[in-house]
């Protein structure tokens, strides 16, 4: 699989597992118009591609990230509030930035993201459309936002009251306040809490690793199926189930997953077709 070459995050692929670096500490991974061109394309490629099966987010320096760079808001995405015209523009710009954090949301594979130390603004947007997220002791959330006078507006407020308690998510989006990793944990917004950032990368790999270890066509299949009873009736999402088990079924996957259970080994099923754009 072919990326082009990228300032603001590292990439590479090993045994299936994808993993993904912001890789600007000393700008403490903000996210800057380059930063959203990149995420797009490497998110579209992986999502075309069969090569990974699973994705690990990650990073470097003292925070994950602290969101939106300032500079965005200073000239480098204009926003014209001067008219009805110009404020309709924002409304697509948004939806632009919106589509990029839900492609980690609706990617075929599984996204798990390590992080450390702040994950602020449009970060908290970023690691709540990943599946798994896993945490230093030292990390915390911050709905920053509100501290710069604007409502969060890439994801938070959509996704964050599906992972913990929406009188948590009132308390933090009004008031800015930091949400301890430990406290994370308690509400469920985190899997786990490590003491390092070295151990939460560590824990997120191996967890990617034994994803990688499963048939990618189940993996997709359930994916689909937990993401569309988040949001439907039971009633629903059982049909929904029905659907997707009928047209992903295989009695050769179940019967190499039980062999190589039996056998002690890692099973062996293919990838997931690949895309073609027309």
């Amino acid at each position: 699989m072919n990326t082009p070459a990228l300032t603001c995050f590292q990439f590479s692929i090993t045994d299936h597992v994808a993993h993904l670096v912001l890789s600007r500490p000393e700008a403490m991974n903000t996210m800057g118009p380059v930063f959203w061109r990149e995420l797009d394309g490497v998110l579209a490629t992986l999502h075309q591609g069969n090569a990974a099966r699973a994705l690990v987010i990650s990073s470097t320096g003292k925070h994950f990230s602290a969101g939106m760079a300032l500079d965005v808001f200073g000239g480098a995405i204009h926003l014209d509030d001067a008219s009805p015209e110009g404020r309709a523009a924002v409304t697509d710009l948004l939806a632009g930035l919106q589509a990029t954090f839900t492609r980690l949301e609706t990617l075929r594979i599984p996204v798990i993201v390590a992080i450390q130390g702040g994950c602020i603004g449009g970060a908290v947007d970023m690691v709540t459309a990943a599946c798994i997220r896993y945490a230093t002791q030292d990390a915390f959330f911050c709905i920053q936002e509100i501290n710069i006078g604007m409502v969060a507006d890439v994801g938070t407020l959509q996704r964050l009251p599906k992972l913990v308690p929406l009188a948590v998510v009132k308390e933090l989006a009004y008031t800015g306040r930091r949400l301890p990793a430990a406290q994370a944990r308690d509400y469920g917004l985190v899997n786990a809490v490590f003491d390092t950032p070295e151990a939460c990368l560590a824990a997120a790999m191996q967890c990617a690793k034994e994803i990688a270890a499963k048939p990618p066509v189940a993996i997709w299949g359930t994916k689909q199926v937990i993401h569309y009873a988040r949001d439907h009736s039971v009633d629903d999402a059982l049909r929904q189930m029905g659907w997707v088990q009928g047209a992903i079924w295989s009695n050769a996957h179940v019967r190499e997953a039980v062999t190589a259970m039996k056998e002690k080994r890692e099973g062996r099923f293919p990838p997931l077709a690949e895309l073609r754009d027309f």
